[in-house]
């Protein structure tokens, strides 16, 4: 990209780059430390109205490389790997432990079943979630609430019925809101 806008890769003295697309970090990371020149390859996204990362341009020969040194060390990456993704498991059930606590202090009336299934599809690492935004890690008390709305909301209500029906998502919730409340008041409520 210029100031007038993008170039081709021969007018930018690209063109005896390779592209190399995403996917795989170490493979990218390492050709871009061998490669004299490398850049960034991205697409504009209407839908998300923002450039989106698709690869970087790098020397052929860096590629090569680059690729040899991870077919070296590829079992190690491996296990290296599945280490990460036990330590993240663990790391996971102790979060939704904690949430599923945190849901039953602020709605004591809440089923302590429907607790840990709250936290547990809330807590779900990479869902994207409030439970795995940076104030639901820290157990916020509104990000925890709002987790809990949004499991009542469709477990508890005909809210994803309006959706399907093509209502508005916020009259859908407009309509649910005072069964939401209900059920929300009554949870906070201990049981006996």
């Amino acid at each position: 990209m210029r100031d007038a806008g993008p170039l081709c890769l021969a007018c930018a003295d690209m063109d005896h780059l390779v592209f190399l697309g995403s996917g795989d970090a170490a493979l990218t990371r390492r050709a871009r430390r061998h490669s004299g020149l490398s850049a960034v390859v991205v697409r504009f996204s209407r839908a998300r109205k923002r450039y989106e990362r698709r690869g970087v341009l790098v020397e052929q020969d860096a590629l090569e490389q680059a690729e040899a040194e991870c077919l070296a060390d590829e079992e190690l990456r491996e296990r290296r790997r599945e280490r990460e993704a036990e330590r993240r498991a663990g790391e996971d059930v102790d979060f939704q432990r904690k949430l599923c606590a945190e849901i039953r202090r602020l709605f004591p009336g809440c089923p302590a079943e429907r607790a840990n299934a709250i936290a547990v599809h809330t807590g779900r690492r990479g869902s994207g979630r409030v439970g795995r935004s940076a104030a639901g890690r820290a157990l916020d008390r509104e990000a925890v609430t709002l987790a809990v709305v949004a499991a009542v909301r469709h477990a508890d209500t005909p809210y994803d019925e309006l959706l399907m029906r093509g209502v508005d998502r916020d009259e859908a919730r407009l309509r649910i809101q005072s069964r939401v409340d209900e059920i929300l008041e009554h949870w906070r409520e201990p049981t006996v």
